[in-house]
C-alpha cells in the first residue's frame, strides 16, 4: 500500500522478474492492472479462470497472482479472502493506494490471511541515492545501534534537501529533469487531482468534489500547524461533522497524516480538540502553490513536514506526539516528542528549526522544550532542537540542548529506520 506514483508497481514487476530469475515458471504467473478498463467490475475469480484457460494449468499448482490497483474492484477485500482459501498452493500479492488502508481495517479484510507493508514516499536519503550524491555529501560519524552521520558540505546539502522539499518524494520525478522543471503539472494534475477528484469520489461516493478539494487546499497549506475542528471548519467553509469523514478519507488515501497533543507530562488528552495535520509528502504543497525556496516563510513548515514523512517508514510513528500545554498565560509547544509506551513518558524530545539563531543561548526562544526537560527530568530524556547549518550543544538552566542540521537529521531518520535502526 502507498499513495500514487511511490513505485508499488514497478517494485512488483521486479518481483517478477526475481521469480522469474530463480526459476519459477513464468505462465504460473498472472500480473493484473484492475483499474484497466477492460476489467472493470470482473470478479477476481473470473480472471483466474481465464489465466488458468490461457497457460493450461490446473487452479493446484504454485502461482504467483498479482492485482495491481485492487482498490478498484468494489469489495474486493471479500473476493481476495475466498480466493486465498480456494487456492492455498497459490501466493496471491495485491496492491492499492487511495483507501487501501481504510478498506484493511473492515470486518471482512482477511484478519491472519493477508500481510500488509506500507510504502512511503521516498525519504531524503533514497533521494540522495537516486541522485547520485549520497557518497558525495554524506558520511558515517559515530557507530553502534544508531549511527550518526556527518556532511562534508551543509550548504550542497541544504539545496538538495530543498530539491526534496519540491519534488523528492517521487522516484519518476527525481529522475526526470522535465517533471522538475514542471512539478505543479505532474504531481498537481496527476497525483493529486486523480485522488481527489476520481479515487475518493468513486470509493465513497462523495458528492461535493470540491468541497474535498477545498479542505485538502487548506489542509496542505497549514501543513504541520496546530488546528481544531473549529478553526478548520471556518477557514475552509466545511461543516465539521463533513471535515472528520473527509480527514478519514484523505488519511486512508495516504494523502494526510493526523499527529495527536500530549501535554508536558506525555499525556495524551479525552478527547482530540486540537491536532496537527501534515502531508504525507513535502512536494504536494509545492505541487498546489509553489516551489519553495531558502528564505521563505513557508520554509519551517515544510522542513517539519519532511522530518515526519521520514517518520512514516517506522512502527514508531504511532508513539510520536507533539506537545503543547498552558504554563500561566503562555501557551508552550515542543514539536515533536516521543511517548514510551512502557513508562508514558517522554523518551525524547525536539523542536523542528530552520535557523541557526536558535543554537544561541536565549532561553526564550525555546522555553517549551526547556520546560518539558524540567518536567521529566527524572528520565533524562534527550532533547535538541534543528538548525540551518550548525552543530554544537548548548546549556540552558542547567539542561543541555543538543543541535544538530535540519537536513542532516533528516537523512539520518530515513536512513535509519529504513534500514530497522535505531533514529
Amino acid at each position: 500500500m502507498g499513495p500514487r506514483r511511490v513505485g508499488k508497481t514497478v517494485i512488483l514487476r521486479q518481483l517478477i522478474d526475481d521469480a522469474i530469475n530463480d526459476g519459477f515458471p513464468g505462465n504460473r504467473i498472472l500480473f493484473v492492472s484492475i483499474d484497466t478498463p477492460l476489467y472493470s467490475g470482473i470478479p477476481l475469480d473470473r480472471l483466474i479462470t481465464y489465466f488458468e484457460e490461457q497457460s493450461d494449468h490446473g487452479p493446484n499448482e504454485r502461482r504467483i497472482v498479482v492485482f495491481d490497483e485492487i482498490q478498484y474492484l468494489k469489495d474486493w477485500e471479500v473476493h481476495l479472502k475466498v480466493l486465498t482459501d480456494k487456492h492455498p498452493n497459490t501466493r496471491f500479492i495485491a496492491s492499492g493506494s487511495a483507501a487501501a488502508a481504510l478498506k484493511l481495517k473492515s470486518q471482512e479484510s482477511g484478519a491472519g490471511r493477508f500481510t500488509d507493508f506500507f510504502l512511503p514516499p521516498l525519504t531524503f536519503a533514497e533521494f540522495l541515492a537516486f541522485r547520485g550524491l549520497e557518497s558525495q555529501l554524506i558520511s558515517v560519524a559515530e557507530g553502534g545501534a544508531s549511527i550518526r552521520y556527518r556532511t562534508s558540505d551543509i550548504g550542497r546539502l541544504n539545496e538538495e534537501f530543498i530539491n526534496y522539499l519540491n519534488f523528492g518524494g517521487y522516484p519518476e520525478a527525481v529522475l526526470n529533469e522535465s517533471i522538475q522543471e514542471d512539478v505543479q503539472r505532474y504531481l498537481g494534475r496527476d497525483i493529486i487531482d486523480k485522488v481527489l477528484f476520481r479515487d475518493l469520489p468513486s470509493l465513497y461516493g462523495i458528492q461535493d468534489i470540491q468541497e474535498l478539494n477545498r479542505l485538502f487546499t487548506t489542509i496542505a497549506y497549514y501543513t504541520g500547524q496546530e488546528i481544531s475542528l473549529d478553526g478548520l471548519a471556518q477557514s475552509s467553509g466545511v461543516a465539521k461533522n463533513t471535515i472528520t469523514r473527509y480527514l478519514d478519507y484523505l488519511e486512508a488515501a495516504f494523502l494526510i497524516v493526523r499527529v495527536k497533543r500530549v501535554d508536558e507530562t506525555g499525556k495524551t488528552f479525552k478527547r482530540m480538540r486540537n491536532f496537527k495535520v501534515y502531508l504525507t509528502n513535502p512536494s504536494m504543497r509545492s505541487a498546489l502553490f509553489a516551489p519553495v525556496s531558502d528564505g521563505d516563510e513557508p520554509m519551517g513548515a515544510m522542513a517539519e513536514t519532511a522530518i515526519f514523512s521520514q517518520w512514516f517508514h517506522s512502527d514508531r510513528m504511532k508513539d510520536i506526539f507533539y506537545a503543547r500545554w498552558k504554563k500561566g498565560r503562555q501557551h508552550l509547544e515542543v514539536d515533536l516528542v516521543r511517548v514510551d509506551p512502557a513508562r508514558l513518558k517522554p523518551a525524547w524530545a525536539y523542536e523542528i528549526k530552520w535557523s541557526d539563531r536558535y543554537a544561541g543561548n536565549q532561553s526564550g526562544e525555546l522555553l517549551g522544550l526547556i520546560e518539558l526537560a524540567k518536567r521529566n527530568a527524572d528520565t533524562k530524556s534527550p532533547i535538541g532542537a534543528t538548525t540551518k547549518t550548525l552543530t554544537r550543544e548548548t546549556v540552558i538552566e542547567g539542561i543541555t540542548i543538543r543541535h544538530f542540521p535540519c537536513a542532516l537529521h533528516c537523512y539520518q531518520i530515513g536512513k535509519n529506520v529504513a534500514k530497522r535502526r535505531a533514529p
